[in-house]
């Protein structure tokens, strides 16, 4: 049973890599960010009220994202495992989590953690071509990220699920690595 986190700043690979081992793995790959643009897109209730944080740079609060990945989990092609990608963020958000998968009887989970300098990120970053991937909205999301998500690094270390990965290497050379340690 496949079940993974992918941490990492903005830019790190997380989606790409998520991506490629759900496919390998034929289970689903959950990006919030996919599912927050798609609601921006759509200018749904949710994706209005996401646009406002997103457009500052700021993380979307973390009530909007619980109920969508609560919802998401909940479906019945994650009960063979998933990879999440973008969630959590927090600790308030791992520890949800873990509660949600409690009742969902899914208590099995490694986390993955992308390492990359930021010089490397903030490269990749602006060559996405994305609207929001200002240089001033890029260095402002690792900010973020650093404050935020980072403290999950060693949330999930003290309880012996992280697994780091170098993700400044070759694409294909950072699957193998990740699929080399994924039991």
């Amino acid at each position: 049973m496949t079940r993974l986190i992918f941490l990492g700043p903005p830019g790190a690979g997380k989606g790409t890599q998520a991506q490629t081992l759900a496919h390998h793995k034929n289970i689903p790959h959950i990006s919030t960010g996919d599912m927050l643009r798609g609601a921006m897109r759509e200018r749904s209730p949710l994706g209005i009220k996401a646009q406002s944080y997103v457009d500052k740079g700021e993380l979307v609060p973390d009530q909007l994202i619980q109920d969508m990945a609560e919802e998401r989990l909940s479906q019945s092609d994650t009960s063979s495992g998933w990879i999440l990608d973008g969630f959590p963020r927090t600790v308030s958000q791992a520890q949800f989590l873990d509660e949600l998968l409690q009742k969902l009887g899914q208590k099995t989970v490694q986390v993955i953690n992308l390492e990359v300098p930021d010089e490397v990120l903030i490269e990749r970053l602006s060559g996405r071509g994305r609207p929001d991937d200002t240089q001033e909205v890029i260095c402002r999301r690792l900010e973020v990220y650093r404050l935020q998500t980072a403290p999950l690094i060693n949330f999930y270390r003290d309880r012996q699920q992280l697994l780091s990965v170098n993700g400044n290497q070759a694409l294909a050379e950072v699957t193998n690595d990740l699929e080399k340690m994924i039991t």
